[in-house]
């Protein structure tokens, strides 16, 4: 892939994950150069492929290879490596050789959750979201891509919908600095320490 002739400036708000010069060099759109082009061409993205995000039937959601799936769907239009894990060590996620091992893990505790009803719904999408975001498993998305995979979950299971804290801060977004993203970043690190309720709270808040 040749070079870019124009480096973009991502200015990653608080909780998000710093790409590195060679993930930089995957963006298929030379003409981004900031951060907020960077957030419409991917949320594009998104709208291009909901139809098959939010209207297909999946039947198996808790596979690493749906994970995949989903986020080369989501970001296809924007990253050459949609869909595929990340290689590099980030602020936040476990060793790149791990993710597919946490992955499989986090997709059987689910099933038992949900076979033996250990957590009600609500509490289970809180413990699937904030593991999925632990994990890390791309180099960039993993906020958007991990609530649309926790409401897809929701939604093979004929489960209620998350408002994801917009019915609080409904003229909030979770692309810049605002009092919503902040409340989400704070929910996530509360369940870090196994302290879920905030969270719980956000996403149907």
């Amino acid at each position: 892939m040749a070079k870019r002739k124009i480096e973009p400036h991502f200015e990653m708000p608080d909780g998000a994950t710093p790409l590195d010069p060679d993930e930089i060099q995957g963006l298929l759109i030379d003409t981004i150069t900031t951060q907020a082009e960077l957030n419409f061409a991917e949320q594009q993205s998104i709208i291009e492929s909901s139809k098959w995000i939010f209207e297909t039937n999946h039947k198996s959601i808790l596979t690493d290879q749906f994970f995949k799936n989903l986020h080369k769907k989501m970001f296809q239009s924007v990253w050459a490596w949609a869909g595929k894990h990340r290689k590099t060590n980030k602020n936040i996620g476990v060793e790149p050789h791990n993710i597919s091992i946490e992955i499989k893990k986090l997709c059987d505790d689910c099933e038992y959750w949900i076979e033996n009803k250990t957590y009600d719904w609500n509490e289970i999408a809180a413990r699937f979201h904030h593991k999925v975001v632990w994990i890390h498993p791309f180099a960039n998305g993993n906020g958007r891509f991990s609530r649309i995979l926790t409401d897809i979950l929701l939604k093979k299971y004929k489960q209620p919908t998350l408002s994801w804290g917009r019915n609080t801060f409904s003229k909030d977004d979770f692309s810049s600095e605002s009092q919503l993203r902040t409340e989400y970043i704070l929910s996530l690190r509360d369940a870090d320490n196994k302290k879920f309720q905030k969270l719980i709270h956000f996403i149907q808040s």
